[in-house]
């Protein structure tokens, strides 16, 4: 039996640190291998976090609200057998070797600092209900009585839109109100800024005819008794277009001067959340038929909303759809998910009069437009691949038997 301490591994996206949500385990219980210990925040998801080794728990590094950086000690087993192999489900998505490590003395005081003061702490926990520590905080920065707010969220639990109502209403003699850009704000501002510094995007966009659209749909939910989502019928279309112009499917080697195409498409979907911006990643969309694609996309961006996504699932896109017409605009510029190289963008669908065999008619019309990095094309092969996305939409039963 030896001492073993589980570090805090490597998040991903830029994230160098988690706040802990809840323990699910308390000193001298016994754990095994890849039993959820704890559950932990980050700026883009709240996860749970698998023990990559069995035996009994020695110590938990940090109360719930304390903040851990990655590398930092989580807990400490007394295991009754090393983990040499790994079990493979440390963070979801991340191996368990790498994590596993001797504790260190005089590591845990520097690694850990608390999230709030025990006055504060003890005062929150016993007059409001908030499981949140990144509600906490937000209230703590912005001067937020916690006890004063009224809870919304479900079983009257305080949620971020509670103190964001109450922050609105707090600011100075002059009106002047400063909100921290902290969380996954600061996240998402600083990825849409080296997109927006690095990256010489133009943006090109076409009307489409998409009554065929809602009437394909309408027929595959009739032959597969299944609901096969709009959004799953536009990932068909974008991939099936890639195909065509793989150079939008790729990323830019700026150290080697080198255009990275890549064989698979990892599709971004963009998803609004309570919290914020989000673009999990569906691995291999384009080895999905419109069923299966349909479930997964539904799956994913329920989990996005309730901020369960694995971390893994964060990363690795190669292409990014982003379906603004659920915003009811028709129209956007939307901003390249660095490090890909295009984004095709989708606006409301709205009854409008439309040219159709020489007659005026009321034709379901969308706009749709695509964001592409001039580094890897022109925009002759942009246009190109937002015509033949355009052309599907418009023709989906032939779209779907060659894609």
């Amino acid at each position: 039996m030896s001492e073993q301490t589980f570090l805090l591994p490597d998040l991903g996206e830029g994230l160098t640190e988690a706040q802990i949500v809840e323990w699910k385990v308390k000193v001298g219980d016994s754990v095994l291998v890849d039993q959820v210990i704890v559950e932990v925040e980050t700026a883009k998801a709240v996860v749970e976090l698998p023990v990559p080794f069995a035996g009994t728990v020695l110590a938990l590094h940090g109360d719930p609200g304390a903040t851990l950086c990655v590398g930092a000690p989580v807990v400490t087993v007394a295991a009754v057998e090393q983990a040499s192999a790994g079990s493979g489900n440390v963070l979801i998505g991340y191996g368990t070797t790498a994590a596993v490590s001797r504790s260190r003395p005089g590591r845990r005081r520097a690694a850990v600092r608390p999230a709030v003061t025990p006055a504060t702490a003890t005062a929150t926990a016993t007059t409001v209900k908030v499981i949140s520590p990144a509600v906490r905080k937000l209230a703590r920065d912005n001067g937020v009585d916690l006890v004063e707010l009224s809870a919304t969220g479900p079983g009257g639990v305080i949620v971020r839109a509670d103190v964001e109502e109450a922050r609105a209403a707090v600011g100075n003699a002059d009106g002047e109100q400063r909100v921290p850009i902290t969380g996954l704000r600061k996240v998402i501002g600083a990825k849409l800024s080296v997109s927006r510094r690095e990256i010489p995007d133009a943006t090109t966009w076409v009307d489409v005819d998409a009554t065929a659209l809602l009437d394909a749909r309408r027929r595959i939910a009739a032959a597969t008794k299944q609901d096969v989502s709009l959004l799953a019928l536009l990932a068909r279309f974008a991939i099936a277009a890639l195909r065509e112009f793989p150079e939008l499917n790729s990323s830019v080697d700026t150290a080697r001067s080198e255009i990275v195409r890549y064989r698979h498409v990892n599709l971004g979907i963009a998803v609004q959340t309570q919290r914020g911006l989000l673009v999990p990643v569906i691995k291999g969309a384009d080895t999905m038929d419109t069923v299966t694609l349909s479930a997964a996309l539904a799956q994913t961006v329920q989990a996005a909303r309730d901020g369960k996504l694995p971390p893994a699932q964060l990363s690795g896109g190669t292409f990014t759809l982003n379906n603004y017409g659920l915003f009811g605009v028709d129209g956007s510029t939307p901003i390249i998910n660095h490090p890909e190289v295009a984004i095709l963008g989708v606006g409301r669908i709205v009854d409008r009069p439309w040219v159709a065999d020489g007659e005026l008619a009321v034709r379901k019309v969308t706009q749709v437009c695509v964001s592409f990095d001039h580094r890897v094309c022109d925009g002759g092969t942009a246009a190109g691949f937002l015509r033949l996305f355009a052309d599907l939409v418009e023709n989906p039963v032939a779209a779907l038997g060659r894609c």
